[in-house]
């Protein structure tokens, strides 16, 4: 790992490079995102597993809190929101939940979100429906995340039929610890699932895998995540940068 980074730091120390920027890997995943407009006092909840929960202080219910919001991409994507947009009175809420998989956002599903009446809902799940299936800890099959989060879709449709939803697509780095051939393809089919839910929900869809194999041709993976699935903080900053895009365009 310390000889990839070396390797990175004199590759892109030499006079003249022109080095990819951060803004540009994202721009080259999402080259033509259809912004989602903030209004006004919007709700905006981020929902998911430990990649969106990052610590959060589980005990604190309130909005744009650093303790709240934990140390992942949320607060940094939050941070970037309630900076640029300070006139409209955002109120950002974290209630993703380490280890989940669809069926246990389904469970907590009525406190978590539906009472919270977000405006705006992004969803970030399948990695463990995946994974924990791999590993021998779960019977899950692609076809019952697809019904599961179908099904959780529809029961939000019919209780905030106003909502904007932001679907973003479960990832993994391969090579990286947890994350070896065994993986694939059948992990394929989870994000190619994630993104046909988001066509047939009309959701803004994030593709974090393209995001980060992008990112890939900047730095080795170990920088951006540490075991293949949970980001680093660099990792963390590309998943929040690559959300405000969809909403700021």
């Amino acid at each position: 790992m310390m000889f990839k980074r070396r390797e990175f730091i004199k590759k892109t120390s030499i006079a003249g490079l022109m080095v990819i920027s951060l803004p540009e890997i994202v721009n080259a995943a999402i080259p033509s995102s259809t912004r989602l407009k903030l209004a006004d006092s919007d709700i905006i909840l981020f929902q998911g597993d430990s990649i969106t929960d990052s610590g959060r202080k589980k005990d604190d219910s309130n909005y744009n809190n650093t303790t709240s919001l934990g140390s992942g991409y949320v607060v940094q994507a939050a941070g970037d929101l309630l900076l640029d947009y300070a006139d409209k009175g955002l109120k950002i809420y974290n209630k993703g939940i380490s280890g989940n998989k669809v069926y246990q956002l389904a469970d907590r599903w009525d406190k978590d979100c539906l009472e919270i009446k977000p405006d705006v809902l992004s969803i970030l799940i399948g990695v463990n429906d995946y994974w924990h299936k791999h590993d021998g800890k779960y019977n899950g099959t692609i076809e019952i995340y697809n019904r599961d989060f179908r099904a959780l879709l529809e029961r939000t449709k019919a209780a905030l039929p106003q909502v904007k939803l932001i679907i973003m697509e479960p990832y993994a780095l391969k090579g990286i610890k947890a994350v070896d051939d065994t993986w694939y393809p059948e992990f394929d089919e989870y994000r190619f699932a994630a993104k046909q839910i988001a066509k047939d929900y009309d959701a803004h869809f994030i593709p974090l895998q393209t995001v980060f194999d992008e990112a890939l041709k900047v730095a080795p993976g170990e920088y951006w995540s540490a075991d293949g699935v949970h980001p680093t903080l660099a990792g963390s900053k590309l998943i929040a940068h690559a959300w405000v895009k969809v909403v700021k365009g």
